[in-house]
This record gives structure tokens, sequence and C-alpha cells, in this order.
């Protein structure tokens, strides 16, 4: 049974918690936090902009830790499980590294790319896998969607658009200062480079115009430049919608024996699906069967079962590749540059 320690009881330390009860050959064996009520099993008050709010928790089978370092010498820990504010990723990867555990970490890796070069390049030295938690692929639509661009099933891609947007949320205190966390850019956008990047390949430029509020992207439009002159991948994403639109993202894809597309977002406090996952050839237009949990968290469930599933296996998590990770924040400095020089800028 693989021990997955958990280091960070906000937000996405609980959802962690609870995708893992769904684990097979995993579980939860430790927490780390600073709260004395959080390590009580008082989670009362945790909730994100998503799923049920959390409340007592049973925790008698986990140890609990004040000090996230105590957590990193528990030798039932095989995969530290980093759910700190970004900012304090860096730290805690090296020394979970140090230590010679697996590290899971949240997305993004780093808000600066040094930072993230050192984490990429730590776990290279000590041969520690380094995962970082980009869920977005393990999204049923969106795992659909990259398995037929990755598999070839309806033919080579050949343009695509990709749509992430919120208003300024004022559902957590965390995200109200979007600087802390890289801008809207970062935070939120890092995920559609992730995604275009796992799928297509990390573009070799981009050119980008968006809105930049003290250097940092508060909105974003990207044309993406592929060694393929005819493969076309726009985005759009940031954080300046209006209230009502507290949410939204989606995705146009254009194969060349398919269409698939996919619209939905929260209006005015109520989860709309605009366009169901629909895939569209010249049979007609079909609704895919979506392999799906019926649990909030069942895509972070997919996500921790990959990871465990790469330690078991020894073999590296192309998705979840820190490599990976690391290249998709390259994409976002690059989107940053080009808004502000308006010029393409190479992803160096």
């Amino acid at each position: 049974m693989t021990g997955i320690g958990i280091i960070g009881i906000g937000f996405m330390g609980y959802t962690h918690f609870e995708a893992a009860k769904a684990l097979e050959g995993g579980r939860v064996s430790a927490i780390a936090t600073r709260n004395e009520q959080k390590l009580a099993g008082d989670w009362n008050g945790i909730q994100g902009n998503f799923g049920p709010p959390a409340g007592q928790v049973d925790l008698n089978d986990v140890a609990c830790y004040s000090d996230y370092k105590q957590l990193l010498a528990d030798p039932n820990v095989d995969i530290v499980d980093i759910c700190l504010p970004t900012d304090m990723h860096e730290k805690v990867v090296l020394e979970a590294i140090a230590a010679g555990k697996a590290v899971l970490v949240e997305k993004p890796i780093a808000i600066d790319l040094e930072a993230a070069d050192r984490m990429v390049k730590a776990a290279e030295d000590a041969g520690v896998p380094l995962m970082v938690g980009h869920v977005l692929p393990f999204f049923p639509e969106f795992a659909f969607a990259a398995d037929a661009i990755r598999g070839g099933k309806y033919g080579k891609l050949k343009a695509a658009h990709m749509r992430r947007v919120i208003c300024k949320p004022d559902w957590s205190d965390g995200m109200s200062d979007f600087r802390r966390l890289g801008g809207w850019g970062i935070d939120l956008h890092i995920h559609d480079n992730h995604f275009l990047s796992y799928v297509c390949g990390v573009p070799k430029a981009v050119f980008s115009r968006g809105l930049l509020q003290d250097d940092y992207v508060n909105h974003v439009h990207s044309q993406y430049v592929f060694d393929d002159p005819d493969l076309a991948v726009t985005c759009v994403s940031g954080g300046i919608a209006a209230a009502g639109l507290q949410f939204g993202h989606g995705f146009e894809l254009y194969l060349e024996n398919a269409t698939i597309m996919f619209d939905a977002g929260t209006l005015d406090g109520e989860w709309v699906v605009n366009t169901p996952l629909r895939l569209i050839t010249s049979d007609g237009v079909q609704t895919p069967e979506l392999d799906a949990s019926s649990e909030w968290c069942g895509a972070f469930t997919a996500e921790l079962q990959t990871a465990i599933q790469s330690l078991t296996d020894g073999t590296d998590s192309p998705v979840l590749s820190g490599t990976l990770a690391r290249d998709a924040l390259k994409l976002c400095c690059a989107e940053a540059k080009s808004i502000a020089t308006g010029e393409v800028q190479p992803v160096v």
C-alpha cells in the first residue's frame, strides 16, 4: 500500500484527502498542518469554488504532524503530496527530494521560472520522481480530447481553440491578490498551456495580446507557433469577466476526420453546460460516453491513481511530468513578454 503524506490542509489538501479515499493501492498515511484545529479533525470552514464544504474528518489511522519535516521523515510516507501556496513550493519540494521521497506538488510548479528549473534539476540529480498535479487532463471531457489527439483515432489535429475565464474571485482570501499567484496568466491559464503542450508538444513560440497589471498577466489571447506551419492553435484566458461569470472553460478541436466541442461554466452561481461534449463526424453528431466518477473529486482521484501507478511501475508519467509543468510555465512567461513587447516570443 502506497502511503501518501499531504502537506497543507487548505481546500486543495482537503480535496486530495477526499480523492484518496477511492484509490486502489494507496491511502493517506499522514498529514501536516500548523493548524491545531485541523490536526484534531475539525476541517469546518474549508470551502472552495467547487465541491462541498469540509466538516469533521476521521484521522484515527492518519499520522498528524504540526511540522512537515516530521512527515518527510515518516517511513510510511512514499509520496509527499504538497498542497501549499505556490510561493512555498520550492522550499518544501527540495526538502522532500533531499529526503528521498517521491513528490506530487500542486500546480503551478512555481511562479518563478528559475525556481522551477531548480526543482526539476534537483529531482533529476537525485533520481527522485517529481510530479506536478495538473488535473485538467483527468477531467472526463479533456481526457477524451487528449486521447483523441494523442491516439490519432480521428486523424491529425489541424486547429484548436481553448477558453478559460473567471471573474475577480471573492470566494477565497488566498486568491484575492492575483499577484501572489503569478497573475491569472499563470495560476489560471497554465492549465491550458500544460494541456496544449501535452497533446500537441511544446510550442516553439507564442504571439499574445492582453492586459498586464504590475507586470503580471491579467488577461491573454494567444496564438501558438508550432514546428508544423499548418497547425493553428489559439486560447483566451483571464480574470476580467463580469461578476456573473464565475468560471467558464471549453474547447473546439478540428481534426482531419472529426470536430470535438465542449463548453461549460458557472453562471450566476449555477453550473451550466452550454455545449456537452460533442463528437461530430461524417456520420453525424454523437455524445460520447465518458468514464466519469460520480464523486466531485473524481478527477483528482484519477490524478493520484496515476501518480501511484507511476511510482509502482517505476515509470515516468507524461501527464504529471515535472519537466512538462516547467515548460508550461515557460509558455506563460513568453506570453507575458509578448504582451509587453508586441512581438512573437520564443519559448526558451
